[in-house]
């Protein structure tokens, strides 16, 4: 039997095309048909330039439609009035930024002897208003233990002028960092094949990890890589995103505030460089499920991070802290292929040290950057930093040796007990609610009835210092081993009843100070308006004149 000639069809039909684009062009002049083409693969390219950005279409049209919106004089003038009103707002929530004594601009004539820097030491360190070692700050400060303090000064004191750029100078050095890399790969049950590289902290772990993804992306011929990260997930990968061109794609959460796994399924494309789960994230504390993401990893094998720079050298003990977790969440799960932890958190090492660690060492080498024709010579460096300060290494080394596995399980005892009591107590007060399922040391706090920005203003003038969140509000605390202290959990709670107390006198009173301006953030659709008085926040940071209160942030640096 004669199959049907799908040869001739095809010919035929070409052959038709071949005659009507010739019989289109007859008549047209050569030079015409070869400018046609160049303009058309020229505007082609712009529209595909214009479609495919790390910023998505509709982020780049809104900006645009509010940026034509405030360039008209009246609009405009009235959104500028708004801006300088909650400008000096903050200013009045920011004690820190006001300091009647005035600013040292240029070096003195002659150096200050010794005895007189160290006295007028104390006037910088006794500014603060919020007191740390009392335990009512949420994070910040997560050991604090006075004799590891003066261990580590003494350990920063031997190590003070070294530098790991220089390994042939410092081998002891050298053999510390890498000592600290191998032992947090043991503690997240890494391979003989696990590697990493000590960091600045969070933030240049987590940078170091996209870059690493984005240059295996190229390498594999993905041109425009993108990363997957749940909508929780730390805000530096939004600056990686940033910094190194990659396109960041959020996925939601669900309603226990883990990202849901089927969405990021859904968004997996030729595209996607690398996949992100925290464990746990920031917000609310509550674990990813790293199993389930685990499993897209490998399926379409694409490298795979878990962010536990906040709680990493908890959940390493929680197990053998009699807490054991619900889920896997290191290198013992098939289809992880890097973890941050940032030592300076639970690890009590001091601030300025964090580990990226990979499952195997090709994953770091992207992370490397050579430049080989330096005149300089050959220049090779692990991480953003060329020099680094040995003597944070060093004491962070000490740290680990020091406190041990037994002094880690001791305090992640205390921790997660504080943690789980605080939880249990709080879900028993009328009007608030908490997040998810809280497993580590973070528990996110909300409410249906009023404004719970209202609670962290009245939590503040009781002294407590709590993390303002959004979307949704609320607002955390973040367990350190000073809230396990004799009280600290008690006092807090009992203040917490207080607060509730007043608030419901009148729920739907109108929230002031802080709380208004993170109310107002997020009710404004033009995000660049809030960019704006951050970059004013920031650059108050850097001011050296009093403040005028007569003067408003855009005309003068100091005013926030």
């Amino acid at each position: 039997m004669d199959t049907f000639p799908y040869k001739d069809v095809i010919l035929m039909y070409l052959e038709k095309a071949r005659s009507f684009v010739n019989g289109q062009c007859e008549g047209i002049e050569p030079w015409k048909l070869i400018g046609l083409t160049f303009a058309s693969t020229l505007i082609l390219v712009w529209v595909h330039n214009f479609l495919f950005q790390p910023e998505s279409l509709t982020s780049r049209s809104k900006k645009q439609v509010f940026k034509r919106i405030r360039n008209m004089p009246i609009v405009g003038g009235i959104i500028q009035k708004q801006i300088n009103k909650a400008l000096d707002d903050v200013t009045s929530s920011m004690p820190f930024l006001k300091d009647e004594k005035g600013y040292i601009k240029a070096l003195p004539a002659q150096g200050i002897s010794q005895d007189e820097l160290l006295e007028k030491m104390k006037d910088y360190s006794s500014m603060s208003e919020v007191h740390w070692e009392d335990g009512k700050v949420s994070g910040t400060v997560y050991g604090g233990e006075e004799k590891l303090t003066n261990l580590l000064v003494k350990v920063y004191e031997k190590f003070a002028w070294s530098n790991p750029l220089h390994p042939d100078i410092f081998p002891g050095l050298r053999k510390m960092e890498a000592e600290v890399v191998r032992m947090a790969c043991t503690l997240f049950h890494g391979g003989p094949s696990s590697c990493g590289v000590m960091t600045s902290g969070g933030t240049e772990s987590i940078l170091m990890a996209c870059k690493a993804y984005r240059d295996l992306a190229y390498e594999r011929g993905i041109k425009h890589p993108e990363m997957l990260v749940p909508k929780s997930v730390h805000a530096a990968f939004d600056k990686a995103a940033h910094y190194f061109g990659l396109k960041i794609v959020h996925i939601p959460l669900t309603k226990t505030m883990q990202v849901d796994v089927q969405a990021m399924r859904r968004a997996i494309s030729k595209n996607t460089a690398m996949l992100v789960c925290s464990a746990p994230q920031f917000p609310h504390g509550v674990m990813d499920p790293i199993e389930d993401v685990a499993k897209l990893a490998l399926k379409y094998r694409i490298p795979f991070h878990v962010d536990a720079c906040l709680g990493g050298f908890l959940i390493v003990f929680m197990e053998k802290a009699g807490f054991p977790l619900q889920h896997p969440f290191d290198f013992r799960v098939e289809g992880v292929t890097s973890i941050s932890a940032d030592t300076h958190k639970y690890g009590y090492a001091p601030k300025g040290s964090s580990v990226l660690l990979y499952s195997d060492k090709k994953y770091r080498h992207y992370q490397f950057f050579v430049a080989p024709d330096w005149q300089g010579g050959i220049y090779a460096s692990p991480t953003m930093a060329g020099s680094r300060p040995g003597g944070i290494i060093a004491a962070c080394w000490a740290t680990m040796m020091h406190v041990g596995e037994d002094g880690y399980v001791e305090a992640t005892k205390k921790i997660i007990n504080t943690a789980r009591f605080i939880e249990s107590e709080l879900r028993k007060i009328d009007g608030i609610l908490i997040f998810g399922n809280p497993e580590v040391s973070v528990i996110s706090v909300g409410s249906d009835t009023f404004d719970i920005y209202r609670l962290s203003n009245l939590l503040a003038t009781k002294g407590w210092n709590l993390n303002v969140l959004q979307f949704p509000r609320s607002i955390h605390l973040c367990i350190t081993l000073l809230h396990t202290k004799d009280g600290v959990a008690e006092l807090f709670l009992e203040d917490v009843k207080e607060c509730i107390f007043e608030i419901m006198k009148d729920p739907g009173a109108k929230t002031t100070g802080m709380g208004a301006i993170y109310g107002m953030a997020q009710s404004i659709p033009d995000r660049s308006l809030v960019a704006e008085m951050s970059h004013a926040y920031l650059d108050s940071l850097y001011n050296t004149d009093i403040p005028s209160s007569e003067k408003h942030m855009n005309g003068s640096p100091g005013h926030h």
